[in-house]
């Protein structure tokens, strides 16, 4: 029981360490092709329609046992000009909330986000973006476990911890981004978005001890993802992305094949199926489903990392993205300006 008991008191000392200095990594989904907002702000309103809602959850690391879950919400738009076919705007809003571990250490943000596309030739299109929100980060001490609630004999709950944290349970900081994006479409089906974005730019103090110099690192992005018609129903997507962010450096590739099922207006049906690999030593077998203007996908991040051999034989966890388009009826007499979308 004492053993038990220093562990404890170690995963504690360790956790405590955290909070004096954060530099953890920002939330991140391994369909990242499938949350553009939280990738590059340029990707807002850069979709076929007029109006696009996402969901998306990710649920891992429950073996170990220190649970991370997120969750994410979207919603965007295009606004297009009267008099002009060569540019338009999208604005977009989306809410994060990432909870992890026996603190239940959490981190909740809303965001708005708008990004203006320059359309260079039909085939050619670049964007720069913007993203302002607010964030919020704290954990819960009275879910944890102290070293006072040991009686000399055994563990007892029913014991105060001696501790008194007051305000310091939470912190409240400003978001900022700025993104680019380069667009090449051949066609509705054949295209390539690439783009590079930076988060944090004004590096919002991270402490919970109020400690000046411990501030939220940039996280830097580099994406990029192509869709390429191969015959008339079968479709192959390839995607890859790059961040950093402290001494977080990741890289995430895969690909996708699309299968169309049917084509017909009103009863359009597609099928994908896929792989992806993260750097963290991670498979992602991915599939995801189409019917008409509602998507939905399903991943499992397959770990192989050692830390994951020590610890359990249930590795992994799931990822799912719910999407639904709306599309106008336009009026006769008017011109979508951007017809290759």
């Amino acid at each position: 029981m004492k053993t038990q008991n220093l562990t404890r008191i170690l995963i504690l000392g360790i956790f405590f360490i955290g909070l004096l200095k954060i530099n953890a990594q920002d939330l991140h989904y391994s369909q990242f092709y499938n949350s553009p907002q939280n990738i590059n702000p340029a990707l807002t309103g850069v979709f076929k329609g007029d109006h696009r809602f996402t969901l998306s959850m990710r649920d891992q690391w429950r073996f170990v046992p220190v649970p991370w879950f997120t969750l994410s919400g979207s919603y965007d738009r295009q606004y297009y000009f009267a008099n002009s076919d060569k540019h338009f705007l999208g604005l977009g809003a989306f809410f994060n909330h990432d909870r992890q571990g026996d603190s239940k250490l959490n981190l909740s943000s809303l965001n708005i986000s708008g990004s203006y596309h320059r359309i260079l030739t039909p085939n050619h299109i670049v964007s720069g973006g913007l993203v302002l929100g607010f964030a919020s980060r704290g954990f819960n001490s009275t879910t944890l476990t102290w070293d006072k609630q040991w009686d000399g004999e055994a563990f007892n709950g029913t014991l105060g911890s001696g501790e008194s944290f007051g305000d310091l349970e939470r912190i409240n900081f400003l978001e900022s981004g700025v993104g680019f994006n380069y667009r090449y479409q051949k066609d509705s089906r054949t295209h390539v978005d690439a783009g590079i974005s930076a988060l944090h730019l004004i590096k919002p103090k991270q402490s919970f001890y109020g400690a000046s110099s411990v501030k939220l690192p940039q996280r830097i992005t580099f994406s990029a993802v192509g869709n390429i018609k191969i015959l008339n129903a079968f479709d192959i997507q390839l995607h890859a992305l790059h961040q950093l962010q402290g001494e977080y450096d990741e890289t995430i590739f895969g690909g996708l094949g699309k299968i169309y099922l049917s084509q017909k207006r009103g009863k359009e049906v597609q099928v994908h199926v896929g792989m992806g690999y993260r750097t963290a030593k991670s498979f992602i077998p991915t599939m995801a489903v189409q019917y008409n203007n509602v998507y939905a996908s399903l991943s499992y991040d397959v770990d192989t990392n050692e830390f994951n051999d020590i610890l359990s034989s249930n590795k992994g966890g799931p990822e799912i993205h719910v999407r639904y388009f709306i599309v106008n009826v336009k009026d006769l007499k008017e011109v979508k300006v951007c017809p290759i979308y």
